[in-house]
């Protein structure tokens, strides 16, 4: 009876190691797929980045980055777990978060991990098209964004504060931004929208092309009837003169901030390891991209984002004083 007893306690004990030792295994292989954007803007080379410092820094953790249509197909990612991570916009997120818009009937359980950088719109043309500003884009031909991103959301909220309608006043095509930059070479079309870091790489190449002279069209006089219909997320910002090759003056824009998200069902403890890794590892992160400069403890607020926080993430941050 004693040897009994003593041998199913022995057993057990081997099955709890098991256990114990497969659930190590499991920690120690975690795949992390990080939802970008296209090639063509700030999101891919960025994530490129923030996935080889997860690889690199994390031990057991797998990290790769993969092309999106942009923030919308970044979300749904989340919601059906095919992508651990993503970079997305606060409009997009929000409507995620309640169900409404691309996501109507569709509510996403998405939570903030950090705050990434301020998302600045681009409404690009170049001379000789006749777009000049807001009103000019009557009767012409306008890309408003690819299928899935929310340079489409945003342009539309753009293009009501300029009291203009996205398809009774313009042709409208929905094209990436490296499509649009080609289109608008061919004139193909006339005028694109595209909401991204700086410098956007797509962008640049357009400048730098021989005989075309850039025109970047001011739209900030959008941004009170935008936060009026929406919620206040958006400000006023400025894309500087010389961003861009031949651009000779301030462009005055409507600016969101951009967000690093995953599912409310991510680990706690894997939360905490992605912001401290990207917290402590920014130098790395810069060198990929300047916008990362803006990833620090200061910009991590909550007025900075209205998804609520996650958890893990939340630890972390409050650790390094954050007064969130």
């Amino acid at each position: 009876m004693a040897w009994n007893r003593t041998s199913r306690i022995a057993i057990s004990a081997l099955a709890l190691a098991a256990v114990a030792f497969a659930g190590a295994a499991v920690a120690q292989n975690l795949n992390i797929a990080i939802a970008t954007g296209g090639t063509g803007g700030v999101y891919y080379p960025l994530g490129g980045g923030m996935a080889n410092v997860l690889s690199k820094y994390v031990p057991g953790v797998q990290a790769t980055a993969r092309v999106t249509g942009g923030s919308v197909d970044n979300l749904r990612l989340i919601h059906t777990g095919q992508s651990e991570v993503g970079l997305v916009m606060v409009d997009a997120a929000l409507d995620a978060l309640k169900g409404e818009d691309k996501f109507k009937g569709s509510p996403v359980a998405v939570r903030t991990l950090m705050v990434l950088y301020p998302n600045r719109m681009h409404v690009v043309s170049i001379e000789g098209t006749g777009v000049t500003s807001m009103a000019s884009l009557k009767g012409k031909r306008v890309s408003t964004g690819s299928p899935g991103s929310a340079t489409e959301v945003m342009a539309f909220r753009v293009i009501e504060g300029a009291g203009l309608h996205r398809d009774k006043d313009m042709r409208r095509e929905r094209l990436g931004v490296a499509e649009s930059v080609n289109a608008l070479k061919d004139r193909r079309i006339d005028a694109f929208f595209w909401v991204g870091g700086l410098p956007t790489a797509a962008v640049t190449d357009l400048g730098a092309t021989p005989n075309v002279k850039i025109a970047m069209i001011d739209h900030a006089e959008a941004v009170e009837k935008m936060n009026a219909q929406y919620g206040g997320i958006y400000s006023s910002g400025v894309i500087p003169a010389k961003t861009y090759p031949g651009q000779t003056k301030d462009n005055a824009i409507a600016v969101v901030q951009n967000i690093l998200v995953a599912n409310a069902s991510m680990s706690d403890q894997v939360a905490y390891d992605i912001v401290k890794t990207f917290i402590e590892r920014q130098k790395e992160l810069i060198a990929v991209h300047a916008e990362a400069e803006s990833i620090t403890l200061d910009n991590q607020l909550r007025k900075n984002s209205p998804i609520p926080w996650h958890p893990g993430a939340e630890r972390y941050l409050v650790e390094r004083g954050v007064k969130m």
